[in-house]
């Protein structure tokens, strides 16, 4: 039996006083992890848009985007070196990013030898695509790695079944769910539709939360959550499902730990076996090897 140890990083909006502190406390919490024993570490949806505190000192939805964008491609790359040196996989949360003539909300998933992939969120909130004009990108895909087959699904998109059936077809074991919401409903949108899609699929799922205020920013002014690690309600996992959680709104590192063969298990001899009665034709996403 392989354990894979996570670390779930939910993420305070504190602004820094510079992009290199930002840069600085990014490694950090990676050293913090990876000296734990983690092999992964999940940051939340958004919380790249801390990084425009440094200059942006009123709510201004627009600048504060087009000063996150500007400064993407430089903290993607940021990333990669601090995946690299403490030879972890990292997903780096989301960042918007510039696509073309488009801005899309992308999690950069980077492995410990600096391989860089992308997973776009698909699915946008009224206030994305309304007030932001941040854009969908390309469908689900899943990444594989030394452990196994992981999906990221961005906040949003977890609340529909299919984004996450499809990467589940592909053989992801692990759904990996970074989000940022500015209410408990919203939150609990998000945290119950987590937990369905750990049970309809007999997987895990992990929520990676953006927590806090930000009175200076009218795009994350206020954040809430706690991170948890979800997974099917049936032999082999605890009854109610849920395997690790943290305190509301706080942002220490959530640890825990995740067995891919009870996954398998659980498909074969579960109280039910709804990943194999699932009855959608879905096709699989496609697969990357991340290394």
């Amino acid at each position: 039996m392989k354990l894979v140890k996570l670390a779930l990083a939910p993420f305070s909006v504190s602004p820094p006083p510079h992009f290199d502190a930002f840069v600085t406390r990014i490694d950090r919490l990676a050293a913090q992890a990876a000296l734990a024993g983690a092999e992964l570490l999940a940051l939340p949806e958004y919380f790249s848009m801390a990084l425009a505190g440094a200059h942006i000192k009123a709510p201004d939805i627009e600048a504060e985007l087009a000063d996150v964008v500007d400064q993407a491609e430089a903290l993607v790359q940021a990333m990669v070196a601090i995946a690299s040196r403490h030879k972890i996989f990292l997903l780096g949360g989301t960042v918007p990013m510039r696509v073309g003539a488009e801005i899309h909300n992308r999690a950069p998933f980077i492995g410990p030898s600096g391989q860089l992939e992308f997973q776009d969120k698909q699915a946008m909130t009224r206030f994305e695509a309304e007030r932001w004009g941040v854009r969908g990108g390309t469908g689900p895909k899943i990444f594989d790695t030394k452990f196994g087959r992981i999906g990221v699904s961005i906040c949003y998109d977890a609340e529909f079944p299919l984004h996450v059936r499809a990467q589940v077809k592909a053989g992801a074991k692990l759904i990996l769910v970074p989000s940022c919401t500015d209410s408990l409903a919203g939150f609990n949108r998000v945290r119950f539709c987590a937990r369905a899609r750990a049970i309809e699929n007999q997987c895990y799922v992990a929520v990676i939360p953006l927590v806090g205020k930000a009175a200076w920013s009218g795009a994350i002014d206020e954040n809430r959550g706690h991170a948890a690690l979800f997974t099917p309600c049936d032999h082999f996992f605890p009854p109610d499902g849920v395997q690790a959680a943290g305190e509301m709104d706080e942002s220490e590192l959530l640890f825990t730990s995740l067995d891919f063969t009870a996954i398998d298990n659980v498909r074969r001899e579960g109280g039910v076996l709804n990943h194999r009665d699932w009855h959608a034709d879905v096709a699989a996403a496609p697969v990357i090897q991340l290394a």
